[in-house]
This record gives structure tokens, sequence and C-alpha cells, in this order.
């Protein structure tokens, strides 16, 4: 999908025609006034509109009079003392709404009064990007603003003294928004294009960027002895796959990190039916898989220094005459056998012997599993937090202090050995579903019995990986959450 913008870095800039972007501490003059407005024109529309800069404010000024711009527009950064490094990324999300059928734009990002860095203007060019996003692959019709612009991407220069070294941040922030987007698509493609086998193939195409990828078959699942897989597969004439993604950017004797995600492509909830009214959005219940792809792309692209592990467990729950049933018995490749209450309690049975797999095969440092695994998790949490649950405190504060960095938060929520009671069968070891009170928990607490000693977090991101409010950096209906928030966990805690 071709982005909607040509972004730049320069120390100077002399802006000519299209549209110039000046950025104003509250209070304080804009920025670049000098070099797009010689007549003193926004100065005195700012006096007009009362306007002072507060944080995500605009004023826009049409055809200033001596400009050699077409269009002014100042776009508020807030307090300077208030400015955080998310406030980079809705500023940057900001100026990308604002830029309309312009073809070229000059952003002046230099504000007085702010220190800007290098990560700053990244950030704010990635802010850009994000913002920018739209799922329009199978519109016929182009929006009013493509149309203007004959469909190419506007070029924007953005000018900062920080320039040269912002490059070289835009080649990571450039890789994270290439992840974010992968996420985002997947998340958006219905789920008659997007199948096990082409979500796969998906994870394939990462070895043009050194990932090494194993597709395990249903073949090999069922000599593996996945029984819980291939239970919620077992109603589809779509078969399911098993993704096996490896980048090694790190020492070779270090142990790898594991990132687990479910990939349910659509979700009818099997013999246990879902009602109709909004079935259409299980197309996104494969949101952690596509969190999980779209990390390791962004992780391979930016050639993070860590050895890091991701799998896909890819599967279809449909009804038909072979699905499996409530009251069936399934054996996981664990040995643990499992008595199905539910048949729409089918993520925690994708995602039970994937874990199981990724510890076997790989014993790894940690796994950390991601899923849009309950309603639950949205009641307790809505759509501004993922329930983050885990045996290890370590791993729990480094992904919370990673979620409050990046703004894709979580909650962590717990674990007991009391609600195990709520999960006990009386015909197998467990069933996989503990009712409706604490249905967030009893999940959890079903997939830590398939973790072992191994330090693990799961985190229900039901809530936040589609239909999640939009804001400035995300327009889209699938959000691409936690991409940012697992390169950031890597990125300051796991990296040689």
């Amino acid at each position: 999908m071709a982005s909607r913008f040509d972004i730049g870095f320069a120390k100077t800039a002399r802006a000519s025609g299209g549209l110039a972007i000046l950025l104003q501490i509250a209070d304080q003059t804009a920025a670049g006034l000098g070099e797009v407005d010689p007549e003193g024109i926004v100065t005195r529309a700012a006096g007009v509109a009362k306007f002072t800069g507060k944080a995500l404010k605009t004023l826009d000024v049409l055809a200033p009079h001596g400009a050699p711009v077409d269009r002014i527009l100042v776009l508020g950064l807030g307090e300077v003392a208030k400015l955080v490094a998310h406030d980079w990324l809705k500023a940057g999300g900001a100026a990308a709404g604002k830029i309309g059928r312009a073809d070229k734009a000059t952003i002046y990002l230099d504000a007085p009064g702010a220190t800007v860095t290098a990560k700053n203007a990244a950030d704010f060019a990635l802010g850009m990007q994000l913002g920018a996003y739209s799922f329009d692959i199978y519109k016929t019709k182009k929006s009013e603003d493509d149309d203007a612009r004959n469909g190419k991407a506007a070029k924007v220069t953005i000018v900062t003294a920080a320039a040269s070294a912002a490059k070289k941040a835009s080649d990571v922030s450039d890789a994270i928004a290439d992840g974010v987007i992968l996420a985002r698509n997947l998340v958006n493609e219905p789920a008659n294009v997007l199948g096990p086998v082409e979500f796969a193939e998906k994870a394939k195409a990462l070895e043009k960027l050194g990932v090494d990828v194993e597709i395990l078959t249903e073949r090999e699942m069922k000599r593996l002895g996945m029984g819980a897989l291939l239970g919620v597969a077992q109603g589809s004439v779509r078969p399911p796959r098993l993704a096996v993604m490896h980048w090694k950017g790190g020492k070779e004797k270090d142990r790898p990190i594991a990132f687990i995600g479910k990939g349910v492509v659509f979700d009818t909830g099997g013999i246990s039916i879902k009602p109709a009214a909004g079935m259409e959005d299980m197309k996104g219940d494969m949101g952690g898989a596509a969190a999980v792809i779209g990390l390791m792309h962004t992780l391979a692209a930016r050639k993070a220094k860590a050895n890091v592990v991701g799998i896909l467990g890819l599967v279809e729950n449909m009804p038909d005459g072979n699905a499996q049933r409530p009251g069936d018995i399934v054996k996981s490749m664990s040995g643990q056998t499992i008595e199905i209450i539910n048949t729409d309690a089918e993520g925690r049975l994708v995602l039970c012997d994937a874990l199981w797999y990724c510890n076997e095969t790989f014993k790894p440092q940690f796994m950390i599993n991601l899923a849009t695994l309950t309603g639950a998790v949205m009641v307790a949490l809505g759509s501004h937090h993922a329930g983050l649950f885990s045996n290890d405190d370590t791993l729990s504060a480094r992904l919370t202090a990673a979620g409050l960095s990046t703004n894709e938060r979580l909650w962590r929520l717990p674990l007991g050995r009391e609600y195990d009671k709520m999960i006990d069968s009386k015909f197998a070891d467990m069933k996989n579903t503990g009712g409706r009170y604490a249905g967030s928990i009893t999940a959890a607490q079903f997939l830590h019995r398939f973790v072992k000693e191994t330090p693990w977090a799961h985190l229900d991101i039901a809530g936040t990986a589609m239909g999640s409010p939009t804001d400035e950096i995300n327009q889209s209906w699938g959000s691409g959450f936690g991409v940012r928030l697992l390169d950031e966990l890597v990125r300051a805690n796991y990296e040689s």
C-alpha cells in the first residue's frame, strides 16, 4: 500500500508554493515565521483568533499576502513542561491530517522554547505515516485528496537543526511504521482473502529481510500431537498452519526471546456459534498474530541486535459436520487433556499448543503471547488498556514501562490458584472455560498451565487491536496494537 507522503529532512529549506506547517509552543512564537511570513500575517491572525499554541490546536491561514507559500498552518505543541515523547507522534499525526490536497509541505519543527532532538523529529515523521494510513484497496474511487494529487505522494520536507541525525533515526521509525502498517493491513483484510495459508505466506515473505521461516502443516502438527489447535481447525475446509519465524540478530550463544500470536483468521464461535450482530468483526480475531508478524518485520528491518522467535497459530473456527462439539475431549501437545465446554473459547486452545511448542523447541528466555482472547477484558478495561497477566514481576514491569513509553498501555490483572478451580474438569485435566465470572483471568490461568517455569506474559488485546478509539496516529479499524510496545520492550531491555 503506497504511502501518502514522501518525507525528507533538511536543516534549512526555502519554501515555495504548497503548504507550510509551523510548530508552536504555548505562548511562544511559531517556528519558521521569518521564512514564510515576511508581512506578519500569522501573528495578526493569531491575535484575532486568540490562538496561543495549545496542544494540537491549529491556526490555518489561506493565501497569506506576501508569503512564498499558498497556505500556512500553525500547529500547537502545548506547554513545554508537559511535552513528552508520544506528543511528537501525535503532532505528526495531526499534521498529516491537515495536509489535505497539497502536493508538497514544508514543516518547521524547531519551535522556539523547545529542544528538538533527532528522535523527536523521527517520531514526528512516524506519527505522520501512521496518521495518514487508510485501508482503501477495495474501494474503486479515490479520496478527493488523492484524486487532487493524481494518486501521487505529497512531498514533505521536515526542517530541523537535527536533520542529519534525524535521517539516521528515521531508519528505525520507518521500520516501525512498516511493521505497524503490516499488522493493520492484516487485521483489516477480509477473511475470504486472508486464510491460514495466505497468512503463513505473509510470514514466509519475511525471509527477504533475513528472517528464518518454517511453516508447519496439518500433517506436521498431528505428528507433534497438537490436538488442541487442530481441534479448532477441524471444522474449516481451510487447513491450519503454524508459522515459526526466527530472527538471529544477537550473539549465537544467547537464548532467544519469544512472541506468540493467536491467529484465528475468522471466528464464528464454531458449534457454540456467536450472534450474527457484529460477527463481521471476527475477521480481526488474528490481531495477536498480526502484531507478532508486524514486530518481526520491524526487528528485522531495523537489524535488531537480539535473537527473537515469533510463532503464529493460524486457524479458522467454523461450524460444519466435522467441527468439534461441546463435550469433546482433546489432547494437547503437552499431554494434558482438555474438555471443550464452549467452542467459542478457541483462542486458548490454539495458543496452548503454540506455547508448548515454543518452549520445548527454543528454550526461550521468556515468552509473551498476544491474543484478542476475551470480551471480559473489555468489560474490565475498555479500549484504552490491554490486559496483562504474568508469572514474572520483572517481565511485567518492563512491559508496563514499554507501554507507558509508547502509549500502548497495559494493566496487570491477577493470576491465582483460586481461579484454577474454575477450570478444573470432571472428565479431563481441565476445561476450556470457567464460566462468565473472571473470564479473562481464567483464560490466562488456562494458558499458565502450558508454560512450565519459563517467564511468561499474556496480553489480552481484544479491546485494543480492533475497533479501538481513533486518535491522531490511528484512524483505522485495525490499530496494529502491540508492534510499537514490543519493539520498545526489546530495544530497551534485550538488545546486545
